[in-house]
């Protein structure tokens, strides 16, 4: 069954990773009227902490703070999203029943390998959404070429993102642009601590992970330097492949001197 097209769709690996990355400017799109998305390409069963159950009821309640009207988890398994053939297809078959006008992807390095996978695997799902002669079904495991002879009539018609965004939080890049999250700090911190099972002082993953009482700070002192970048309080940051278009030099928004 089809779903009401998407304006927004974030894709991540791993369950939080939007909410850290890229959660206020979701909710500021909500916030707007814009009808927002999450796709998870794993559960989260590998995580120090917690189970594949926790990081579910704990994801929705997140993605509810946020205003996101959508949110799936896939199946890949945590610790090894690869860019395969099979996943492409399992990602570009949501792109094609979500049908997101934008799509926010991680930045294609970083420490961790599921994180860079995800980027090039959710680029290349995205072209191959929009082929017209390749028949995918809304459920992954019914994929078939368009040559087989499955039945086409619960086939997904072509789709492709018209901009893809890259959230850059997790590596050290220039962004290309900031959005300003400052009306929505708090509410995206608070996406952010739904997910207790992971950032509670407990004593699994004492070493690895931040305690408590630090985990507002490190995640506001990310927000002010990127909101400095743009001259304002707080801001998530972002990157685009392709050049700009300014039809208006005095609406630049962010003074040079």
């Amino acid at each position: 069954m089809l779903i009401s097209s998407l304006d927004i769709l974030a894709i991540a690996a791993h369950r939080d990773d939007v909410e850290q990355t890229c959660g206020g400017t979701l909710l500021k799109m909500a916030q707007r009227g814009q009808r927002t998305g999450i796709l998870d390409l794993t559960r989260g069963e590998l995580g120090t902490r917690g189970t594949a159950e926790d990081r579910a009821r704990e994801a929705a309640a997140a993605a509810g703070i946020l205003g996101a009207g959508w949110r799936r988890a896939l199946d890949i398994p945590d610790g090894r999203v690869e860019n395969t053939w099979e996943n492409r297809l399992k990602v570009a078959s949501v792109i094609r029943e979500t049908r997101p006008r934008v799509v926010i992807l991680p930045y294609w390095k970083g420490r961790h390998p599921d994180h860079y996978t995800c980027s090039v695997l959710g680029y290349e799902a995205c072209f191959l959404a929009g082929l017209a002669k390749l028949a995918l079904s809304s459920q992954p495991s019914a994929i078939s070429q368009t040559n087989s002879s499955a039945d086409k009539s619960d086939s997904l018609a072509p789709h492709r993102p018209f901009k893809i965004v890259y959230a850059t939080l997790y590596y050290d890049v220039r962004p290309t642009f900031v959005v300003d999250i400052s009306s929505q700090f708090e509410q995206k911190f608070a996406s952010i601590l739904a997910y207790k099972s992971q950032f509670s002082d407990q004593e699994a993953g004492k070493d690895l992970f931040l305690a408590h009482d630090e985990i507002h700070a490190r995640v506001e002192s990310m927000a002010r330097y990127y909101g400095a970048l743009g001259g304002v309080t707080y801001a998530e940051p972002f990157l685009q492949k392709e050049v700009g278009l300014v039809e208006d030099l005095l609406a630049i928004p962010v003074k040079s001197i």
